[in-house]
C-alpha cells in the first residue's frame, strides 16, 4: 500500500506534467478531486478563484495565497497570464494605460488589472488582497505581444500605447511617461500610427512630451511631418509640471532610466532628512574602534531581522520523506550565517579603513562593486564550505526571479539586474552627499534584490559602509523596529516615496550617535 509521501509525490508528477505543457494555471477539471484535494491540503496547490488553482512556489508551499500577500504577489502575473490565456487565447491584452506602466519598468502591479478583449464582458473578476480584473469587452485590439518580464502577460506594444494612453496619463503617471518616452529610439512607427489614424491631436501632445523631456528632434519631426501631410498640429505639453529633461540622451534601458531619475527625484528628501555630516577626525583609528564597539549589537539586530515550479528534485524529496526544510540543520545554518556575517563584517571594516585613507573630509567609495563582490563572498562561503549550499550559489548576480514577502512589488528581472548594478555603483560613487549614498544605495540595492539571499545584510552593510566614511555614526536597524524598517522600505519600493525610510533611519542615526545600541546579553 502506498505511503502518504508517495501518494504525494503521485500527484506532484500530474502537477508537473501539467506545468511542463507550459500550463502556468491549473484548471480544477485538469486534475482528480483526488489529486486536486491533496495537493492542496499540502499546500502546492491554491484556488484563486472558484475552478482556477494556481501552483504555489516550493519555499511558499506552506503559506496560503490568502493568508499571505507574498504567496499571492509571487504569482499574480502567473495567475493573470495563465487564466487570460486560457480563456481567450491570443486575443487580449491589458490596457494601454497599464501596458506602458508596466513597460515603463513599474514592479508593482495595480490592484485591477483591466483585461481587454472582444470576447469579454465587461464582468469584474475578484482576486485574493483586494485585487481584481475587469474584463473589458473591446471592440477592437491593440497590437500587443507577452511581455517576458511580466510573466508573459500581453501588453500593448511601446508605440500603440503611446499613441492609445489620454493626457492624464502623462500627469498621473509622469515618471513612467517619461521612461517610455526615452524608450522611443525611432520616430517612424510612431508616426505611421498617428497618419493612418488622423491623430492630429495625439500628434500635437506627443510632439509636447518629447519637447518637454528634452528631445526637441523627435518634436519636431512628428510636428513637421504631419504638417507636411497637411494636418493642423497644435504642439502642447501634456504634464502638468515642466519635467526634468531625460538623463540619457539615447534610448536605454527602462530599469536604468528609473533608476537614475528615481536616485534624482528622490535625493533631496534624503538630505532634508538627515543632519549635518561631521567632519572626519583625522584620528581614523577612532572611526574603527567605534565600529568594532558596535559590532556584536549590529551582528545580533542584523541576523535578526532576516520563490514555484515542481521540479523532480522536489517530489523524489517528498516520495522519500526527506522535504523537511525546517529540520536538524536549522542550527547549523544559524552558526553559518553568524561565522560569514563576521567574515564579511572584517572586510567591510577593511573597506571603510581605505575609504577613509583617500580623503580626509566625507571620502567618496571607489571600487565599490569588487568589494560588495567580496562581502557576499565572505557572507555565504561558510555555508559552502559545511555543505549547507553549493558552490555555484556563489556564482555572481542571481539567475532566477526572487520574491519579498509582504512586499506588493516583484525585484527586476535577473537581466535587469546585470544592466542596473553597474548603474547603481556608479550613482553612489558619483553623489557628493554621504546621506544620499547611503540611503539610496540601501534602498536601490534591496529594490534590485541582486542576490537570490543576503540581500538585507548586504544592504545594512553597504549603508554603514557609506555612513561611516561620510561623517555619520554606523547605525543598528534595531529587531523590535523590524516592522517599521520593512513598511519603510515598502512604501520606496512599491510607491516611490522615500521620506519614511530616509526618516527612519536619519533619526536611528541621531539616537545612536549619542547612546549606541547596548550589547545584547
Amino acid at each position: 500500500m502506498a505511503t502518504s509521501n508517495e501518494k504525494l509525490a503521485a500527484s506532484l508528477e500530474q502537477l508537473k506534467a501539467i506545468q511542463d505543457s507550459g500550463q502556468r494555471v491549473v484548471r480544477g477539471s485538469a486534475l482528480s478531486r483526488t489529486h486536486r484535494e491533496r495537493l492542496s491540503k499540502a499546500g502546492y496547490l491554491h484556488e484563486v478563484i472558484k475552478g482556477w488553482y494556481l501552483p504555489a512556489r516550493p519555499d511558499l508551499s506552506t503559506v496560503s495565497i490568502e493568508g499571505s500577500t507574498a504567496a499571492w504577489f509571487a504569482g499574480m502575473r502567473d495567475f493573470v497570464a495563465g487564466y487570460c490565456d486560457s480563456r481567450f487565447g491570443e486575443h487580449w491584452h491589458l490596457g494601454p494605460e497599464t501596458s506602458l506602466l508596466l513597460r515603463s519598468g513599474e514592479r508593482t502591479l495595480p490592484r485591477q488589472l483591466q483585461v481587454w478583449s472582444i470576447s469579454g464582458n465587461n464582468q469584474l473578476v475578484q482576486l485574493p488582497h483586494g485585487c481584481s480584473l475587469f474584463i473589458y469587452r473591446a471592440p477592437g485590439l491593440l497590437p500587443a505581444e507577452p511581455h517576458a518580464e511580466n510573466q508573459g502577460i500581453r501588453l500593448v506594444t511601446l508605440t500603440d500605447a503611446l499613441v492609445a494612453v489620454s493626457s492624464a496619463f502623462f500627469v498621473q503617471q509622469p515618471l513612467a511617461a517619461r521612461i517610455a518616452l526615452g524608450m522611443v529610439d525611432d520616430t517612424s512607427p510612431l508616426l505611421r500610427r498617428l497618419l493612418d489614424g488622423s491623430h492630429s491631436v495625439i500628434g500635437g501632445r506627443l510632439a509636447g512630451a518629447f519637447r518637454a523631456v528634452g528631445r526637441a528632434d523627435f518634436a519636431n519631426n512628428i510636428a513637421d511631418t504631419l504638417r507636411g501631410a497637411g494636418y493642423t498640429v497644435q504642439e502642447a505639453s501634456p504634464f502638468d509640471a515642466p519635467p526634468a529633461p531625460l538623463i540619457a540622451d539615447r534610448p536605454v534601458s527602462p530599469h536604468v532610466q528609473r533608476l537614475r531619475l528615481n536616485w534624482a527625484a528622490m535625493r533631496e528628501s534624503v538630505i532634508a532628512a538627515f543632519p549635518t555630516p561631521a567632519p572626519l577626525p583625522t584620528n581614523q583609528a577612532r572611526i574603527i574602534k567605534d565600529i568594532e564597539a558596535r559590532y556584536v549589537a549590529d551582528a545580533y539586530h542584523s541576523l535578526s531581522i532576516e520563490g514555484y515550479h515542481v521540479t523532480a528534485d522536489l517530489i523524489e524529496k517528498v516520495r522519500n520523506g526527506a522535504w523537511d526544510p525546517e529540520g536538524s540543520d536549522r542550527q547549523q545554518r544559524d552558526a553559518m550565517a553568524a561565522k560569514g556575517y563576521f567574515e564579511a563584517y572584517k572586510l567591510v571594516k577593511d573597506f571603510i579603513s581605505r575609504t577613509l585613507q583617500q580623503q580626509a573630509n566625507q571620502a567618496r567609495p571607489q571600487g565599490l562593486r569588487e568589494a560588495l563582490g567580496a562581502w557576499y563572498l565572505a557572507l555565504f562561503s561558510p555555508s559552502v564550505q559545511a555543505g549547507l549550499l553549493k558552490p555555484s550559489d556563489l556564482a555572481g548576480w542571481r539567475n532566477n526571479q526572487v520574491f519579498i514577502r509582504g512586499a506588493l512589488h516583484v525585484p527586476l528581472a535577473k537581466e535587469a539586474v546585470r544592466e542596473c548594478m553597474p548603474v547603481l555603483f556608479e550613482l553612489i560613487e558619483n553623489e557628493s552627499h554621504p546621506a544620499v549614498r547611503a540611503i539610496l544605495g540601501h534602498f536601490l540595492f534591496v529594490f534590485i534584490h541582486p542576490y537570490m539571499d543576503g540581500n538585507g545584510r548586504l544592504a545594512r552593510f553597504l549603508m554603514n559602509a557609506l555612513l561611516a566614511t561620510g561623517g555619520y555614526v554606523w547605525t543598528v536597524i534595531p529587531v523590535q523596529q523590524r516592522q517599521a524598517y520593512m513598511q519603510a522600505l515598502e512604501r520606496a519600493s512599491s510607491y516611490g516615496e522615500i521620506e519614511p525610510f530616509a526618516s527612519f533611519v536619519a533619526q536611528l542615526t541621531r539616537q545612536q550617535a549619542l547612546h549606541p545600541l547596548p550589547r545584547p546579553g
